[in-house]
């Protein structure tokens, strides 16, 4: 009877290590609350926690499932609470705490088990320190692990990531408990020290699993990082280029503007000198197209795409406040307007009546935010799948990078994009809080 009773892990144990793990995970996360707020959020789900786990110890095994997805449910809504993520981000590191708690729970009852049917010795004192000792040390090691691989930073996790580590979860879940449950099966064992390899072994396994992925995941990420700022680098070598070529040709123009006025006044046909002013405001209107909002980067990026403009038909009109962004790196910002400029233009070249081919971009602060606005008018109909619109070119698997890519920098600096359809004028926001 002793051993039956030692068999099952104390409820109490399984809260502890299940709001811990959420802790060393929610430590190294971006989060709501700071100081006293996020010490009264953890103790609170500390005790709920603790509470959830002994409430289930006394329900029927019928009720069991019940109790461990309410406990589940939990350690989601403790990240929620706590973090500044998304609730797909939630989720798959609720995953993640939720296997390396199970583990730690298992690894240190065989260890008091073991302990226990070698000394003879079953006293308060001696399970506590083992929870103590166990405990302090596997979070510790995952602690030091766990800082290398996740330097602040919050995820942008998918769907199917997302199914694919709940998948894990639950499949690591109920194989290690499945001999704890049910006895009477051909996977189950009714040995108790055999109960407890299973349990302990398959709960490393799924843990290794998933930290092998998060690593592959981040391997991943930091290539796409890669590749994208080669993209950047590139893009802003061209726009170099297309800049320098404008510089040059406005100091050509200039330098030969005192003899076009010569020739200009010396012409006495009315029609013909009408013509050659004609030309002459074409030209200035590449001269115009070099813009100064105060921020190099931006200047170079709205002369080149309004030379595009200009070529393709297309009216951009600008009111840029580009000191607001000098806080931003330049990879960023190329990034941001590069994409979001590069977008607008492509629809609008799609559009027959010249006319309505317009363009407008705003920079701008509102209180502690400053506000990055792209409209550009569009005709027919937007459909949209995770709050980001659908491509309508055949080619689907290449594109969208570009809007990811804005939505990914602006989550860097603790914004967000939204994309909406007003009218005939589809409007990208990038909202950004200002450093303070």
């Amino acid at each position: 009877m002793e051993q039956i009773i030692l068999t099952e892990i104390p409820r109490l144990y399984t809260g502890i290590a299940e709001w811990m793990s959420c802790t060393i995970y929610i430590y190294f996360l971006r989060k709501r609350f700071k100081g006293a707020p996020l010490a009264f959020i953890g103790i609170t789900f500390l005790l709920m926690q603790s509470f959830i786990q002994e409430l289930a110890g006394y329900t029927p095994k019928s009720f069991w499932l019940v109790g461990m997805f309410t406990a589940i449910g939990m350690m989601f809504l403790y990240f929620l609470i706590a973090c500044d993520i998304t609730w797909k981000d939630a989720g798959y590191f609720c995953i993640r705490a939720f296997i390396l708690a199970e583990f730690t729970a298992s690894l240190e009852w065989q260890l008091y088990y073991f302990t226990v049917q070698h000394t003879g010795i079953e006293k308060p004192w001696l399970a506590i320190l083992m929870l103590l000792l166990i405990y302090a040390f596997v979070f510790f090691v995952i602690f030091m692990i766990e800082r290398k691989h996740m330097n602040g930073m919050n995820e942008l996790t998918t769907t199917k990531e997302l199914i694919f580590v709940t998948a894990v979860g639950m499949t690591v879940f109920f194989v290690s408990n499945l001999s704890f449950v049910y006895t009477n099966t051909p996977f189950s064992s009714q040995i108790t020290k055999e109960i407890f390899n299973i349990r302990t072994l398959v709960d490393l396994s799924g843990l290794t699993i998933l930290y092998a992925y998060h690593i592959l995941r981040n391997e991943m990420q930091v290539k796409y990082d890669l590749d994208s700022m080669q993209n950047i680098l590139q893009s802003q070598y061209n726009l170099y280029r297309k800049s320098s070529e404008s510089i040059d040709l406005v100091n050509r123009k200039y330098h030969d503007l005192k003899h076009q006025i010569a020739v200009l006044r010396a012409e006495e046909d009315s029609e013909k000198r009408l013509a050659f002013l004609d030309e002459m405001e074409s030209e200035i209107k590449v001269y115009e197209a070099q813009n100064k909002t105060g921020n190099t980067v931006i200047d170079t990026i709205l002369s080149a795409k309004s030379l595009t403009c200009q070529n393709q038909n297309i009216e951009m009109t600008c009111v840029v406040d580009g000191k607001l962004l000098n806080f931003m790196y330049v990879m960023d910002i190329c990034t941001i307007f590069g994409n979001a400029l590069d977008n607008a233009i492509e629809c609008e070249i799609q559009i027959q009546e010249k006319e309505k081919r317009l363009i407008h971009v705003e920079v701008l602060s509102k209180k502690d935010f400053v506000v990055l606005r792209f409209e550009n008018y569009f005709e027919g109909d937007l459909e949209f799948a995770d709050n980001l619109p659908v491509t309508t070119k055949v080619n689907k698997q290449y594109h969208g990078y570009g809007i990811r890519s804005i939505q990914y920098t602006a989550k860097k600096y603790n914004g967000w994009m939204t994309i909406n359809k007003r009218g005939t004028w589809v409007e990208l926001n990038v909202v950004i809080p200002i450093p303070k």
